[in-house]
């Protein structure tokens, strides 16, 4: 029984407590809600009061914005009317301007209508007047014009003949004076023989007797001779004289000692013929290196290729117009050095290119070809500088020069060739020239009479002054000092002189 009871106990125990517990947690819940509806009831209190000064403060702000957007509004509606009101101005003033430009198309158009009118009758009095000076001048316009422009044609060539006269005499003698100046230092400077030499082709024998006897039996000495020497020899009726003839001046210098040296051993047979032409040979060639060496030497010029000093000693028996090549050579280099050093240029180039510039004529017999190429192709063909091999190619024109040094060794060439004494003419060929140089002055109209003066270097042309005048006198001298440029061959230069009256005009070609 004991066991019943005190379960029945804890049971009852057990809902007592639950019963308790469940008053309790009532009471507590119903504090906590009427504590959250109090809670409630201030929080709403709070927001309505929160609510209503929001709106008075939002109305406030419509208040202030409405207050502002109205006085915006006013002043947005007086800058639109006074943006009409301009419109309405500026709208005016186009119509006023329009109007007035229909008023000035109107009475352009008017006016152009006067124009047109006034244009035909002017055409019609032009064409009037015009038919009224043809028949007073008997021409007709295209001959009255022709007339004119032939008129003013001749005036502009007589003020253009003028102004070519006297800028052609100013720089003339700016020219004339500066090269006068270098030249004559040049000139000076050098100390040229004016002896002119000539290689000797006639060998003198001290008898009639020794030409059977360098004939031989049967001819076989001069055979013999011949065929060593390479040369003619020529035994004809002048006393006590054999000729050598022979193109290559070397050649014939080797023959003329062979021979010399026979005569005057007196022993002349083939073998011994054979044995002095060796002799000779061996001096001939000692004789052309001592000649290319001296000159080399002479000049200063250093640094040749062997064959080079070799062709210019050959030089030595070649003349040119009577002249010594080798010593014209000498010449122009010494010259060209100075006048390069006039002109602040290279002189060391400058006489390089003068000593080697005739190099083709020890060689011209041999290659066919004006010597200036055969010369720069030799030169070329040795290694030598470019512009020396230019200066060598360029010195008689064969082609265009082109540097100063190329001017400078054609004008020491022309000094040295047209000295007085360097080289002799035939007594024929300078008469035809001057003939020449005489008539085709002598062809111009107005020509009375030319005269060749100064062994042909100064042409003097006489005119008639009724035909031609001071102007067609400075024409004139142009084209006569062209016209002998083209036509003749002369060495250094041909001063034109046009006489007219008491005037002279000058051209110097």
């Amino acid at each position: 029984m004991g066991p019943i009871y005190a379960i029945i106990g804890l049971a009852l125990g057990f809902v007592l407590g639950y019963v308790i517990n469940r008053f309790v947690i009532a009471g507590k819940a119903n504090q906590a809600r009427s504590a959250a509806e109090h809670a409630l009831a201030d929080a709403e209190k709070q927001a309505e009061t929160t609510r209503r000064e929001m709106l008075l403060e939002a109305k406030d702000e419509i208040f202030q914005l409405k207050a502002r957007t109205d006085e915006e509004i006013k002043e947005r509606r007086k800058e639109i009317n006074a943006l009409e009101n301009r419109l309405l101005q500026r709208e005016e003033s186009i119509e006023r301007r329009s109007e007035s430009i229909d008023k000035r198309e109107h009475q352009l158009s008017s006016q152009a209508g006067q124009i047109v009118k006034r244009e035909q009758e002017l055409d019609e009095a032009i064409a009037e007047e015009k038919s009224r000076l043809e028949a007073l001048a008997g021409m007709s316009s295209d001959q009255a014009k022709a007339v004119l422009l032939e008129r003013v044609k001749q005036d502009v060539a007589h003020d253009s003949a003028i102004v070519i006269r006297e800028a052609e005499q100013r720089a003339r003698e700016e020219a004339d004076r500066k090269a006068r100046n270098i030249i004559s230092i040049a000139i000076g400077r050098v100390a040229a023989d004016h002896t002119a030499e000539s290689t000797v082709s006639v060998v003198h024998i001290p008898s009639d007797d020794l030409k059977g006897r360098i004939i031989g039996r049967e001819g076989r000495n001069i055979r013999a001779f011949e065929q060593l020497t390479g040369i003619n020899l020529i035994i004809d009726d002048t006393p006590e004289a054999v000729i050598l003839s022979s193109f290559d001046p070397v050649r014939r210098e080797v023959g003329r000692i062979t021979l010399e040296n026979l005569i005057a051993d007196g022993r002349i047979h083939p073998a011994r013929i054979e044995e002095m032409f060796k002799k000779a040979e061996v001096l001939v060639d000692q004789q052309v290196h001592e000649a290319g060496e001296q000159a080399v030497f002479d000049t200063g010029v250093h640094n040749l290729h062997a064959d080079l000093v070799r062709t210019l000693g050959r030089l030595r028996y070649r003349t040119s117009y009577g002249q010594n090549v080798l010593n014209h050579s000498l010449e122009v280099a010494y010259v060209a050095g100075v006048m390069a050093a006039e002109l602040g240029l290279d002189p060391t180039l400058a006489k390089r290119a003068g000593l080697l510039h005739d190099l083709g004529k020890a060689i011209d017999h041999e290659i066919e070809g004006p010597h200036a190429v055969i010369g720069a192709d030799l030169a070329r063909r040795l290694g030598e500088n470019k512009e020396v091999v230019h200066c060598i190619e360029a010195h008689h024109g064969d082609v265009e020069p082109q540097t100063v040094e190329a001017v400078i060794v054609q004008a020491a060439d022309a000094i040295s060739a047209a000295r007085p004494g360097a080289r002799r003419e035939t007594l024929e060929s300078y008469i035809k020239r001057l003939e020449k140089l005489e008539a085709l002055a002598e062809a111009h109209p107005g020509v009375e009479k030319s005269y060749a003066m100064q062994a042909g270097r100064e042409i003097r042309v006489m005119v008639k002054p009724d035909e031609i005048s001071d102007a067609d006198a400075t024409l004139m001298a142009r084209d006569l000092a062209k016209q002998i440029e083209e036509e003749l061959q002369y060495p250094g230069q041909i001063k034109v002189m046009i006489i007219r009256e008491s005037r002279a005009v000058e051209y110097a070609k």
